[in-house]
């Protein structure tokens, strides 16, 4: 009777190409599950720390698939590295067309694509807006569309890319092939808006651990703007280099840059107001190990894939949680210990807040829609951009809005008013929509503040944040469980007053609960109803207090002896 020959499994086939091909002797069990998900075909959307290896998700099966992986990157200098790391490390054939390069070698990266030449093609979503691109994409007939950078998708998350809303409708296009989402930050809402917007319902989630125990965090607290920026110079001089400082204006960036050059350290601005060659040079330069220092705005982010940053320091408060988590994760990569650090002055909030309050009125809202009915059919965006004068982020935005509210389609000739859709009722539907939104944004900015102001441990808060928990004792490093350390070290054992004059060693009954209790009745990831806010979600618990998101009213810290005292909170059985 003939032998069946052996087939290798999926996993021994994944495991091998990662050793073989990229020098990776062992894959991570997360790694490892989301690439058995992407080769049956899957969607999937995978969730993990910068640093984690999101990137092998897509690699390694890409070298094993039958037709080339599309990859959706919003950046170019993240698209050239990646083409240049997948060529140098795995012999890859990959290319990217994007606006930066010659038309020239636009062409020659599609005529690879036409010859079946190519194992990776990067583009942007911008480009996907192009019927030609479009069409030739599909041709290719993709066996993995990815979308990296995923929480882009998301109007709740804190890089939102109006573009990257039609990805869910660009797959339609090209065949339908299965969809990764890959992100490094994404709270329960912007996972479920990114499933939402990507048209994924039954997709595998695959999340692992936030916690990034190599990174010691920190909050130093200032009165003074003067002084804390003097503060800002002497800190990132003294940190462990290379280092990125973050601050809030182009004008911050450009003066501490100069005033740690002017101590001796290579030290360079970033911001989106210099030339797309000037940003380049800091980049490529910041990745050559020719900085100390680089001082930026929020622009320096993604694609920042240097492994060796030792520091984080923010000059400035972020806007959120998410985009400090995203911002902080650049250190460290390496696994070495490393620092993040957060200059601290209350009233920084008060422009996040600013930042957190605008959302467009009902009347715009409504003229808009009549201004889209004005037209007999379809209508392109870049004509409402010549009628409007509305910039195309603006545009895009206010579009999505109304259709989520119902009241436009987005069709592939244009955009379109929804047959019977009454105009007034999609603006107020609009604008509710939006102040929900608004509410959530300056619920993420009071998150912010509790974490900056918080007296407890610091990871237990961050961690809290994205619906993870942290057992009391096991923060790898913060500046307030190292204080608390200190002071009971200062105390020596605990003792507590005995009958005729002795002291008696405190026993285990007297210790203190533990911090992370918050009652077996709410555990995270609980669903719950509250009689204002509506329906929520438990992220974290203390031992007085809850943390919920509510899909309406945002993230609310609630009193846990109101909680049991008042009833203020239902769960949600089979929720």
């Amino acid at each position: 009777m003939p032998r069946t020959a052996h087939r290798p499994s999926v996993r021994s086939r994944l495991s091998a190409a990662a050793r073989e091909v990229f020098g990776w002797e062992e894959l991570r069990p997360a790694q490892l599950g989301a690439m058995e998900a992407v080769m049956a075909g899957e969607d999937t959307i995978v969730v993990m720390p910068t640093g984690a290896g999101k990137s092998a998700v897509y690699q390694v099966p890409g070298l094993l698939l039958d037709g080339p992986v599309l990859v959706v990157s919003p950046l170019i200098a993240l698209q050239r590295d990646q083409v240049s790391a997948l060529g140098r490390s795995a012999g890859a054939r990959a290319s990217a067309v994007n606006s930066a390069q010659r038309a020239r070698e636009n062409a020659q990266t599609w005529e690879r694509v036409r010859e079946g030449a190519l194992d990776f093609l990067f583009v942007s979503p911008e480009q996907l807006a192009k019927p030609d691109v479009l069409a030739m994409v599909g041709g290719a007939e993709p066996a993995l569309m990815v979308v990296d950078e995923a929480h882009c998708v998301s109007s709740w998350g804190h890089d939102f890319r109006p573009d990257y809303l039609a990805l869910g409708r660009v797959r339609e296009r090209i065949g339908h092939p299965p969809l990764l989402a890959l992100t490094a930050s994404a709270a329960p809402p912007v996972r479920a808006d990114i499933l939402r917007h990507l048209h994924m319902p039954g997709a595998r989630e695959i999340v692992a651990g936030f916690d990034r125990p190599e990174i010691h965090l920190e909050v130093v607290r200032h009165q003074d703007e003067e002084a804390k920026h003097r503060w800002v110079v002497e800190r990132a001089a003294a940190e462990a280099k290379p280092g990125i400082v973050y601050a809030g204006t182009r004008k911050e960036t450009e003066r501490y840059a100069e005033e740690l050059s002017a101590l001796g350290f290579s030290g360079a601005a970033y911001h989106a107001g210099m030339t797309g060659a000037a940003r380049s040079a800091v980049h490529d330069a910041f990745h050559a190990g020719e900085l100390d220092v680089v001082v930026a705005t929020s622009a320096f982010g993604m694609g920042i894939d240097k492994t060796d940053v030792r520091f984080v320091l923010h000059a400035s408060v972020p806007g959120s949680l998410d985009a400090y988590y995203q911002e902080l994760g650049r250190a460290g990569r390496d696994g070495r210990p490393a620092r993040a650090i957060l200059g601290y002055r209350p009233e920084d909030l008060g422009v996040q807040r600013y930042r957190a309050s605008g959302h467009p009125d009902e009347a715009a809202l409504a003229a808009f829609m009549d201004r889209v009915r004005a037209h007999t059919g379809p209508v392109p965006a870049t004509v409402l951009r010549e009628e409007t004068g509305l910039t195309h982020s603006a545009l895009t935005s206010l579009v999505h809005l109304l259709a989520e509210a119902g009241g436009l389609l987005l069709e592939e000739a244009g955009i379109r008013a929804v047959p019977g859709a009454r105009r007034d009722t999609c603006a107020r539907e609009a604008v509710r929509l939006a102040e929900a939104r608004t509410r959530l944004e300056r619920s993420r900015v009071e998150m912010m503040r509790g974490y900056a102001e918080s007296e407890g441990c610091r990871r237990r808060v961050l961690l809290g944040y994205f619906g993870e928990d942290l057992p009391a004792g096991e923060c790898a490093g913060c500046d307030n469980c190292e204080a608390h350390e200190r002071e009971d070290e200062t105390r020596g054992p605990a003792v507590l007053a005995g009958t005729g004059g002795h002291l008696a060693q405190a026993d285990e009954s007297t210790a203190p609960a533990d911090e992370t209790a918050a009652g077996p009745e709410f555990p995270p990831g609980t669903r719950v109803s509250h009689r204002t806010w509506g329906e929520g979600e438990v992220m974290s618990g203390e031992a007085d207090r809850l943390t919920v998101l509510f899909a309406e009213a945002g993230y609310r810290t609630l009193s846990l002896d109101a909680v049991r005292e008042q009833s203020l909170l239902t769960p949600l059985v089979g929720a």
